[in-house]
């Protein structure tokens, strides 16, 4: 048979049109139930999420669990029986002594709830009460890639889908003129890069990855028309192209070119609503002010914030902050002070800001790094100065808004926020394969996140290579002790 006959047929092509037109008899009957097959039981509480990941590993012990024990045993070694068996990175393993660092920081209660925070944080004190943290995390990873890899797409391997693609793959978009999934990341210097496969799709389709925003005149890279190219003028290229992208998939059947087309004329349309939405000149004063000096700054943490806020107004429905610089191995105290200095306010209003709007009802705010900090100190220890190591058997994370406890604190730690404890003061040793009350693994984080949008992490899946695929492997429980 000549293959240029237009009745010729590959067998590959016979497959796919059979299959797309069975599907498409049955499509009537699916489309009601196609987004149940991922709901959870209970109703979703969350339209949207703004995770603020703090990139370096912040340091739990001089920002939110308090520990005076470990100041009053400041420069004696860390206890044989306190380390036990864990393991220590190569960067203060072969240390001869590691002494314990207590925080050179005063901490207070604050609110209803007496939350400890540290004085580096007065303005996310204030908000005391609409905070729920968990002090109990913990993950495998012990260096940077891997454990920022976990957090973001559930495994530590590089490839795998985000997690905002796979909630933009569970829940789909609820705007037509912007991303799904839009990521912020802070202008500053970092010795941490920061991979777009963090917000990537891996597996997924290419609809569902981040669209990054960056700061300056072209918030999304090449989509503003050149000069001498007029809206008309693209609008007829879109056109003829789309025509021509149909031709080759009439010709390969390949949904990526559908993707591709569906990705063309959102951009177009962002060509109006992104400007809109990253104009924060709009703002009234008293909101840039809420925000803190940095929020006139293009590119900060602070504009980010109240950029974030913008979007969730608009329906987006995964907002990604990266703050990079966390990473203090040695002269945490001024480092850190920096660090807070930037995220503090910022992270107050935005809850603030939200909460006014009557948002924070179905909005997930998420903060947290990728592990937390050594009790003992890298380096030498001195009255002025001391650094921590990355330490992943546990650190602080917190939640707000969506019907998470608000003024509520879930987990335990030691005198040393060195190994978790149970509720009477025993040292719980939490695997990942079975369900830890008191401790929260990256996965049960994860699918806790899943259930406050209404998706089940155990049916949220994709087949890949010859099996299904989910965000949280085959781990993973939603800690139902974090909901109203």
């Amino acid at each position: 048979m000549n293959p240029n006959d237009p009745l010729f047929v590959t067998r590959r092509q016979f497959c796919t049109r059979l299959g797309l037109g069975l599907g498409s008899i049955a499509l009537a009957q699916l489309l009601p139930n196609a987004v149940s097959v991922a709901r959870a039981a209970a109703p979703a509480r969350a339209k949207r999420v703004i995770y603020l990941f703090m990139s370096g590993g912040p340091s739990q012990q001089d920002l939110f669990d308090h520990k005076p024990r470990l100041r009053e045993l400041n420069g004696q070694e860390l206890p044989a029986e306190v380390r036990g068996q864990q393991r220590l990175t190569g960067m203060s393993g072969n240390q001869a002594v590691l002494p314990l660092a207590g925080s050179h920081f005063d901490f207070a209660q604050h609110g209803r709830s007496g939350a400890w925070f540290s004085s580096l944080l007065p303005h996310l004190a204030g908000v005391a009460d609409d905070l729920c943290f968990i002090k109990s995390m913990w993950t495998e990873a012990i260096n940077h890639d891997p454990a920022m890899t976990f957090f973001q797409t559930g495994s530590q391997i590089a490839g795998r889908p985000s997690i905002g693609s796979w909630v933009s793959y569970g829940l789909g978009t609820m705007n037509e003129n912007l991303p799904s999934f839009v990521v912020l990341v802070t202008k500053k210097p970092t010795d941490q890069p920061l991979y777009a496969r963090l917000w990537g799709n891996g597996f997924l389709d290419s609809r569902f990855q981040g669209v990054r925003f960056s700061s300056g005149r072209d918030p999304v890279f090449y989509l503003t028309n050149p000069d001498g190219v007029c809206g008309t003028g693209r609008r007829a290229l879109l056109d003829r192209m789309a025509a021509l992208n149909r031709v080759q998939f009439d010709a390969e059947l390949d949904p990526e070119i559908e993707s591709r087309i569906a990705q063309y004329e959102m951009a177009y349309r962002m060509q109006t609503s992104v400007p809109e939405v990253t104009d924060l000149g709009r703002e009234p004063e008293s909101v840039r002010q809420l925000y803190g000096p940095d929020v006139e700054k293009p590119g900060t943490f602070a504009a980010n914030c109240l950029l974030a806020r913008r979007l969730a107004e608009k329906d987006v429905r995964f907002i990604q902050l990266y703050h990079p610089g966390w990473d203090h191995h040695g002269n945490l105290p001024r480092g850190i002070r920096t660090l807070a200095r930037e995220v503090d306010q910022p992270c107050a209003a935005l809850i603030t800001d939200l909460k006014q709007r009557g948002l924070l009802d179905d909005t997930l705010v998420v903060w947290g790094g990728e592990f937390g900090r050594t009790a003992y100190s890298q380096g030498k220890l001195t009255q002025e100065t001391y650094g921590r190591d990355h330490h992943p058997r546990c650190f602080t994370m917190w939640l707000a808004g969506a019907g998470v406890k608000a003024g509520f604190t879930y987990g335990r730690t030691d005198d040393f926020s060195y190994n978790l404890l149970d509720r009477d003061g025993n040292r719980l040793e939490p695997s990942k394969d079975h369900y830890t009350p008191g401790a929260v693994h990256v996965h049960d984080l994860h699918a806790t996140l899943l259930e406050r949008l209404g998706l089940d992490h155990t049916r949220l899946t994709h087949a890949y290579q010859g099996r299904n695929f989910r965000l949280t492997d085959v781990h993973g429980h939603v800690v139902r002790d974090l909901l109203t």
